[in-house]
């Protein structure tokens, strides 16, 4: 009867929905000129932003946008767009299932296994792994329980779902496992699942041991990190940078960054050149331990350097020099990632604002609220609530 009634109102819609012309792409994406060509990239962007939007749409429109988007999961910034749409619609099940069976097609099964992973849908995710059994779809479903924080399921499906579905196991296979270990405290399983994976052939690489350093350093367990780096050298793996970011950003993580910048001496004499990556872990982790000084050095030799890095660098390190009581060098970051359009959140330029206000720079803290309000209108009334508490 319930099938039958679900049948009835499909077919209603259905109709419904061919008597009116359907919304066009520009339409829902970009109400204000709907006229306006978009390409791809531009559609994905908009897309972004109304997801991210606040209150967040409703789980039909989330569909509407997604659709209207004409989304790919071969492309990056529209994976980024789905796994926004799936962290939305995790309450709205029905809602992704339609979304995973109208924008995604059966070759795209390891993509829908993650959003579903994302959205908490376990069940979901096996099932669409079941419908189409592949070592990528079996690494999906791993990393599926990882990103839903299932890591006991992640064990259950890496432990009987190969044989059970006549599915190989490869190298990611084993590092999705390990990876698996090193966030849910079990790292201690590492040296089973490596010698099973030794045994079955399955050549490691830098990825497999990374993993297994990564989940060692955040048990502390510095006695194995030795082990794993022997084990590494033994298998043709080399301390590569890659090894070192690892090993670099867990003794941050730890707070021991004095022991991070040493080891950071320790491979530039070795001959391995650091990154931006490494100045970034180093940055992040002396700015959590409270040692501005060490961090604004660090952030100065990294740009004497030439490395460039990532957003998330500098909004975190304005943020924490804001923190810290130092203004005028957060207003200096910040100047230097304003012409990239780049602009942290908007309790962190809060904070910048009110802190050069506090010390008698009233100009620069107007300055930086018009052009607040220029690039955010939608913020307006925020940053005027702002602007009227400021000394006059």
């Amino acid at each position: 009867m319930a099938a039958a009634v679900r049948h009835l109102l499909r077919r209603r819609f259905s109709t419904a929905a061919a008597a009116a012309p359907p919304p066009t792409p520009g339409s829902i994406l970009n109400p204000s000129s709907p006229s306006t060509p978009l390409t791809s990239v531009q559609k994905t962007r908009l897309a972004i932003s109304l997801l991210k939007s606040s209150p967040p749409p409703p789980p039909d429109q989330i569909l509407s946008i997604c659709r209207a988007a004409a989304l790919s999961p071969e492309v990056h910034i529209d994976r980024v767009a789905l796994s926004l749409a799936a962290s939305k619609l995790s309450s709205a099940p029905d809602t992704l299932r339609d979304l995973a069976s109208t924008v995604l097609t059966p070759r795209h099964a390891p993509h829908a296994i993650v959003l579903f992973g994302q959205a908490g849908l376990l069940p979901d995710a096996i099932s669409t792994f079941q419908s189409s059994p592949s070592t990528r779809s079996l690494n999906a479903l791993i990393f599926a329980c990882i990103v839903s924080g299932n890591h006991t399921e992640a064990a259950r499906i890496f432990q009987t779902f190969p044989d059970a579905h006549g599915v190989k196991p490869n190298t990611e296979t084993f590092n999705t496992i390990i990876k698996s270990f090193a966030e849910s405290g079990t790292i201690r399983s590492f040296y089973s699942v490596f010698e099973e994976m030794c045994k079955q052939g399955v050549k490691p690489n830098a990825t497999t041991f990374t993993n297994a350093l990564a989940g060692f350093y955040k048990e502390e367990r510095f006695d194995d990190v030795g082990k794993v780096i022997e084990l590494m050298k033994k298998h043709g793996c080399g301390e590569t940078l890659q090894v070192y970011n690892v090993r670099v950003q867990s003794l941050c993580k730890l707070g021991r960054s004095g022991e991070a910048k040493a080891l950071l001496n320790e491979m530039v004499k070795k001959g391995t050149k650091p990154s931006w990556v490494t100045y970034s872990h180093l940055v992040y982790g002396f700015c959590k331990e409270g040692d501005l000084e060490e961090a604004k050095r660090l952030y100065k030799e990294m740009g004497m350097k030439g490395f460039v890095g990532d957003c998330s660098l500098y909004y975190m390190f304005i943020h924490y020099l804001c923190k810290g009581g130092d203004f005028d060098t957060a207003l200096g970051v910040y100047n230097e990632i304003a012409p990239k359009n780049l602009v942290p959140c908007f309790s962190t330029m809060k904070m910048l604002v009110n802190g050069l206000a506090g010390s008698s720079k009233i100009d620069e803290a107007k300055g930086i609220i018009e052009k607040m309000k220029e690039k955010f209108p939608d913020r307006t009334d925020g940053w005027k609530e702002v602007e009227e508490a400021l000394p006059q």
